[in-house]
């Protein structure tokens, strides 16, 4: 989708996160904290480096009361090397040489037995940042167990851990565990092409990207098949077991407000219809009992609320169509129906959409997004319950790590991050963007077990072009230009990209935070067409389909870097499919 070139300021590079456990910092300053009301029986803490660069790094700590419900916590641990706590947020702490003392804010103190507190801080080393070995909470060793005590002998048991959720339980991860669905059109057309046979049974989304796909027989992505056909197909390929199935809801009145070549078949003013005549029968045919095994994953409207944040008002990639959005609140409240009525459905889970580095990894656009996915999560009847997290990339192509480039660095004495390729932005790959974006949606009041999902289709680049090792130059640029994964001309170009591959096969659990890496855009389904082509699917014509287009301010006026001859968003593009499958990293 859409990437949004804006300048801002400042970087956090990514470190690996670790299991553990954390706190919340405040500051330096050695804070007094009061004693514990009451002691905990048991917990847990997952301790979380979600960045780190060469002298400090940004941590994330869940706490987990496993015991008796407390109406305060104190949480402690030791350092083993020279961390320091810097600024912090959701706590306040003491530091005494290596060991840290972390107290509950006055908002987050009361943990109800398994509720969780998520803190966080900035904080600064040398030499090795080694995860702290050992957390107590109000004294009790935080080891995920509980300590002895006196259960009441009526109590029914805990269940087995290793049973299977009932189908009307939300499991924390859906993709754990499960099987993921293949979609038989999309494995079909593969399958047709020269060497597809190796992919064609990987997992890919379903798009309901009109009214009529929800039936069947009108949308180039869904073929015959209606999204009832496919979660009956999904029931027969689980057997009985787990089974994930992926479905985009794309169908927001006055869709892609930015572009063009992914225009919907609603006016901008047709919200009854969108709720009456789009979401409605989606539910009613997801809440079908007879698919209440499926874990359903409902992507929800690629493009639509970072529009509301970089392509408004006076901004030079404003347009009129988004401005009029922001107007109407249609995108808000569209969202807000989509995630209220599919999130009432106990095996259906909500990610909503949430653009990729590209777009939204400077500072003025990161924090207003996230307020804007919040508003739309708590509009309406929907609330943050609704979400079950968030995914980056979508039929994008920003590449999953950039190992070779750290943006805090120096090039002959000039930062990285200033390079024409970065220009300020904080992130330079998906997967530091994705866990930051966590992180932040936390802190502005989602749940603190929320999941991120990264679209990794089309965002390998892998063949010869791929740089094995970071560049020797010592000009800033030239630098840059030879060091990084994703060979665009420029990270604001968004249709067929040219020298693209496929990227990390779909996957649970692959990182910290990350609930899986996914397909949501088939590969070899076409961005939009290279030219303009008459159809009755409500696609226009965008210039950044166009290889010969020249750009426009959201890609800084650089060449499109799109691939000619291509046909309308979402119909097959073999010359596509075969240049992904040629580049693709992981090779096939």
């Amino acid at each position: 989708m859409r990437s949004q070139p804006h300048r801002g300021r400042g970087r956090w590079w990514p470190g690996r996160a670790v299991a553990g456990a954390s706190a919340l910092a405040l500051g330096a300053a050695t804070l007094a904290v009061a004693a514990p009301a009451q002691a905990a029986e048991g917990c847990e803490v997952e301790y979380t480096v979600v960045n780190q660069w060469s002298t400090g790094f940004t941590a994330s700590v869940t706490i987990t009361n496993l015991g008796d419900a407390l109406n305060s916590w104190e949480l402690e641990w030791e350092f083993s090397g020279n961390q320091r706590i810097g600024n912090g947020w959701n706590g306040s702490f003491s530091q005494s040489g290596q060991a840290v003392t972390v107290t509950n804010a006055n908002y987050n103190g009361t943990l109800a037995t398994n509720g969780s507190a998520q803190i966080g801080f900035n904080g600064t080393y040398s030499g090795e940042n080694e995860v702290p070995e050992s957390f107590t909470l109000n004294g009790v060793v935080c080891d995920g167990g509980t300590g002895p005590g006196n259960p009441d002998p009526t109590d029914p048991p805990d269940p087995d851990p290793t049973d299977p959720p009932e189908p009307s339980e939300k499991v924390d991860n859906p993709f754990a565990g499960a099987d993921m669905y293949v979609n038989p059109i999309w494995s079909q057309n593969a399958a047709g092409e020269p060497g597809g046979d190796a992919i064609a049974d990987e997992s890919t989304a379903v798009w309901m990207d009109r009214r009529g796909a929800i039936e069947g027989n009108d949308s180039p992505t869904t073929g015959s098949m209606g999204l009832r056909d496919h979660l009956e197909e999904a029931v027969a390929q689980s057997d009985g077991d787990p089974m994930v199935i992926q479905v985009v809801i794309y169908n927001l009145p006055g869709r892609d407000c930015a572009a063009l070549a992914s225009n919907g078949e609603l006016d901008a003013d047709e919200i009854d219809v969108y709720k009456n005549e789009y979401i409605d029968p989606i539910a009613d045919i997801m809440s079908d009992p007879a698919f209440a095994d499926l874990r359903i994953v409902a992507t929800i409207e690629p493009d639509s609320l970072p529009n509301l944040v970089t392509n408004v008002g006076s901004r030079p990639t404003a347009t009129e169509n988004c401005n009029e959005m922001l107007a109407n609140g249609n995108y808000v409240e569209g969202v807000a129906y989509a995630l209220d009525q599919l999130g009432a459905i106990p095996n259906v889970y909500n990610y909503i959409d949430a653009g990729h580095h590209g777009w939204l990894g400077w500072d003025d656009n990161l924090g207003p997004s996230v307020e804007l996915f919040h508003d739309a999560a708590t509009t309406g009847g929907a609330s943050v319950d609704d979400v079950h997290g968030f995914i980056v990339n979508t039929a994008n192509y920003s590449a999953l790590e950039e190992p070779y480039i750290d943006v805090n660095g120096t090039v002959n004495g000039q930062q990285i991050r200033q390079s024409r390729w970065v220009d300020w932005n904080r992130y330079v790959d998906e997967l530091s963007f994705a866990q930051a974006l966590r992180t932040r949606a936390v802190s502005a009041g989602f749940n603190s077990d929320i999941g991120m999902l990264i679209d990794t289709s089309r965002n390998g680049w892998g063949g010869s072009e791929r740089p094995s090792g970071p560049s020797s130059s010592t000009d800033l640029n030239s630098f840059v230009e030879a060091s990084r994964i994703d060979r665009r001309i420029h990270v604001g170009n968004w249709c067929n990209q040219s020298g693209a591959g496929l990227g990390e096969r779909p996957q649970a659990n692959p990182e910290p935070g990350i609930d899986a890496y996914v397909w949501v855009k088939p590969p070899g389904e076409s961005d939009g067409s290279s030219e303009f082509i008459d159809n009755d699917e409500g696609k226009g014509f965008d210039r950044m389909c166009d290889p010969t287009y020249e750009g426009n301010a959201r890609n800084n006026y650089n060449m499109s870097g799109a691939l000619a001859n291509a046909p309308l968003s979402g119909h097959w593009f073999p010359a596509q499919f075969q240049e992904l499958l040629a580049n693709a990293y992981p090779p096939v």
